[in-house]
């Protein structure tokens, strides 16, 4: 089997794994490096009809490619979804399938509460 069968050409953003398939000692490990805790509270804060924010949006006391780590570190771990538009790539948080798989832990771990 040669490379081109092994390895495709990738073209856009990875879907994220299935949460189903994640466990929470996986998400958990993701959420305990301080870098990636801010990706995630910034996305928390971002209005669920923006689509996520530009990668280059989101603030963080980082150089890029260690910030390329943190993303993809969270992506694995099933916390975010990347999609591409253009030459931009956006981030957003999977919410409602977090909340749906690990009920309250976004909300921990952003430091809200829900009424």
């Amino acid at each position: 089997m040669g490379r081109a069968e092994k390895d495709p050409p990738r073209h856009g953003a990875e879907p994220p794994p299935e949460l189903a398939d994640i466990d929470v000692l996986t998400v958990l490990q993701a959420l305990s490096d301080p870098v990636r805790l801010e990706i995630v509270r910034q996305l928390a804060g971002c209005p669920d009809s923006a689509g996520g924010l530009a990668c280059g949006h989101i603030e963080l006391p980082v150089t890029k490619s260690t910030a390329t780590h943190h993303f993809k570190t969270l992506m694995a771990a099933g916390i975010t979804h990347e999609r591409e538009e253009g030459t931009r790539k956006f981030v957003s948080l999977r919410r409602c399938e977090l909340d749906e798989r690990f009920p309250g832990l976004v909300d921990l771990v952003v430091g809200k509460s829900r009424s």
